[in-house]
C-alpha cells in the first residue's frame, strides 16, 4: 500500500484529473480518494517588477578574482 498526497483538479463536468504518478506500476488499481470539501482558495502571481541598472561606465577591463578581492589568507 502506499500513501500519495496530491492535488487534482474537478472539471466543470465532474470529473477529476489527477497528476500521473511515474512510481506506480501501469494497470488498474484499488484507491480510495477524500476530497476536502472546500476548494484551495487560487494564488495569485505577482508579475516581478526588475529594475534595469545602466552599467555602460562600468570597466570592460574589471575583473573580480577571489585572489583579488580577499588577500592570500583568504579573508
Amino acid at each position: 500500500m502506499k500513501t500519495i498526497e496530491t492535488t487534482i483538479s474537478v472539471l466543470p463536468d465532474g470529473s477529476i484529473r489527477i497528476p500521473p504518478r511515474s512510481d506506480l506500476t501501469p494497470g488498474q488499481h484499488r484507491a480510495v480518494l477524500i476530497v476536502e470539501e472546500a476548494p484551495l482558495p487560487s494564488v495569485a502571481r505577482k508579475r516581478l517588477q526588475l529594475k534595469l541598472l545602466d552599467w555602460s561606465d562600468w570597466s570592460t577591463r574589471s575583473t573580480y578574482r577571489r585572489e583579488e578581492i580577499y588577500g592570500s589568507d583568504e579573508r
